[in-house]
């Protein structure tokens, strides 16, 4: 690779692994407290400042559900269900074309044996594969938007896919959050936002399985 191409990508990774490593540091000091406190200073732009951290604490490997259960007690459970999910969005799209623009060549061409096969079985479920780990709350959200930009998957049935498949769990997160507030709040309807919050994440957990029951067997393809 020449340099002028390999400059930019180290000055990227740099950037980067510098503020994951902030991000660490300061891990504790990210609470819906302290983040209310700062959006209410921005006005009518508090939606577009949470939204911004939404995405930038996705690329830096803070934990979704942190501004998910936020957002729903800052915004409540429709505002906050939306603009979470635009949030994780943008934030998955960036991580995978950073992914992509960092290594994403020198992995098509180093890549052999086992892991040459992953990949390829990966990039032929395309968009399916997406949804799968989507659904499946099992696979940590932050590492899979970066192990995606590694493979040749589309950019656009990436975020679409992921738009769609992220909404459950950012729905029933959001409820979460919104019905902790208002329990803290003394509002007695909060019990039933979080029984429906809980029921929406006991039916992401399940929906593989379910899937899986309707998937075709090798006899039927056959046929």
């Amino acid at each position: 690779m020449s340099r002028h191409r390999l400059i930019p990508r180290l000055l990227l990774l740099a950037g980067i692994a510098g503020a994951v490593l902030w991000a660490g540091i300061n891990r504790d000091q990210l609470d819906p407290a302290a983040l209310e406190a700062w959006l209410s200073g921005l006005g009518i732009w508090a939606p577009v400042g949470y939204v911004t951290l939404f995405a930038a604490g996705t690329v830096v490997f803070l934990p979704g559900s942190l501004f998910a259960l936020a957002g729903g007690a800052l915004f409540g459970p429709v505002w906050g269900a939306i603009l979470n999910l635009v949030g994780a969005t943008i934030g998955a799209s960036i991580a995978f074309l950073v992914a992509r623009y960092l290594a994403g060549d020198w992995v098509a061409r180093r890549a052999a044996g086992r892991l040459k096969r992953l990949i390829a079985g990966v990039e032929a479920e395309g968009w399916r594969f997406v949804a799968f780990v989507r659904l499946v709350p099992l696979f940590p959200f932050n590492l899979t938007n970066y192990a995606l930009g590694l493979t040749r998957i589309r950019f656009l049935p990436y975020v679409v896919t992921s738009l769609i498949c992220m909404a459950p769990g950012a729905v029933a997160y959001t409820w979460l959050g919104h019905a902790g507030r208002e329990a803290l709040a003394g509002d007695a309807s909060a019990i039933r936002y979080g029984l429906l919050a809980l029921g929406l994440l006991a039916a992401i957990v399940f929906l593989p399985r379910l899937f899986g029951r309707f998937k075709p067997s090798p006899v039927e393809r056959t046929e």
